[in-house]
């Protein structure tokens, strides 16, 4: 009698579709406040079963991801193969700032009132456990435009494409059906922006504004995001960005999710943008948009979720605080002395 096959994981919904309406949660664990994080964990998912049961056509989700240096105060036993921290890159103009971050929690759903009070119930179960550091809140704008105002995530897999581009399978089976996933949170000089003509706004990007066809501009962002395999074959991540901002405080921005395989291929596409290829020397997109963020983290499977590895034997040794590096000269450092990144902060016209 042939064995039959081991089922495959549930992942968490990192791959259901892009919606109207999202938060990002990015929180600090508090010394002692691991078991309290880990009661949240276990109970998330049914947690959002019964929050949005009353809505069953409002599609919330929440993905819960885990950050490297938390990894080993909640778990016992191994951990991802590539879970790292998020590695910095000091470009000649621009740099990825490197940014703390424990957990990281993505809400979704086709109203805002849902994902507002989901989040609201889950930070009412961390309260004392956790500290808050960043919270954005993300919309739709026009037809899945950004704030610079080109279509947004057109390259996303779809389908099995999907699946295989984003969650870990037989190569880390300890962990298959999870996902790697880096956030960085971007800044946009709007009034710089909206000063080039269109044609220039084309070139930088790679696209049409008006119809989204590409172009076949080398420099472009969409070329230096387009990271290729051994074989010529195009290595994929699944974007959902979303814009955010507060015209009344001049604060327009994307928050940048990307959820893949592995994270080595996010990070490629960053050493592009930053770094700068043959091609070109760096995205020109960065000289709009500044990175305040940046932070890696690996989104479990729903089963690893729903029974989850007994926490650590002993104790974890007292760790060093590392240290916030700063974005800018021309900025605030990306820390303060709650423990917050003091992002709301920041001066919101990026000078150049």
């Amino acid at each position: 009698m042939t064995a039959e096959p081991p089922e495959e994981p549930e992942p968490q919904p990192v791959l259901n579709p892009l919606t109207t309406a999202a938060i990002f949660l990015v929180l600090a664990v508090d010394e002692g406040g691991e078991d309290q994080v880990r009661d949240l964990l276990a109970d998330l998912q049914g947690l959002r079963r019964a929050y949005g049961f009353g809505a069953p056509d409002g599609a919330l989700s929440c993905v819960a991801s885990v950050g490297s240096d938390v990894w080993g105060r909640l778990f016992d036993g191994p951990r991802p193969a590539e879970l790292h921290p998020f590695q910095e890159l000091e470009g000649p103009r621009h740099r990825a700032v490197s940014t703390p971050g424990d957990l990281l929690l993505h809400l979704r759903a086709t109203r805002q009132d849902l994902v507002f009070g989901l989040a609201a119930e889950i930070m009412d179960r961390l309260r004392g456990a956790v500290t808050v550091v960043d919270e954005v809140q993300g919309f739709k704008y026009l037809d899945v435009r950004d704030l610079m105002g080109f279509v947004d995530g057109t390259e996303n897999p779809q389908g099995p494409a999907a699946a295989a581009a984003v969650l870990v399978g037989g190569e880390d089976p300890d962990f298959a059906g999870g996902s790697y996933v880096v956030v960085q949170k971007y800044l946009h000089d709007l009034q710089a922006w909206n000063a080039l003509p269109v044609e220039a706004q084309e070139k930088v990007i790679g696209r049409r504004k008006l119809t989204n066809v590409e172009l076949d501009e080398p420099a472009s962002h969409v070329a230096l995001n387009t990271v290729t395999g051994p074989d010529g074959e195009e290595r994929q991540i699944l974007r959902d960005n979303m814009p955010f901002g507060s015209p009344g405080h001049d604060e327009f921005g994307t928050y940048f999710i990307g959820y893949a395989r592995t994270p080595e291929v996010t990070e490629q596409m960053l050493r592009n943008m930053f770094l700068g290829t043959s091609a070109a020397p760096h995205d020109r997109i960065l000289d709009f948009s500044t990175a305040v963020t940046g932070t890696l983290f690996f989104a479990p499977s729903a089963d690893f979720l729903d029974d989850l590895p007994d926490p650590p034997r002993t104790a974890p040794a007292e760790r060093p605080v590392p240290a916030v590096p700063r974005t800018r000269t021309d900025q605030p450092a990306a820390g303060s002395a709650d423990g917050s990144l003091g992002i709301g902060d920041l001066n919101r016209s990026i000078a150049k």
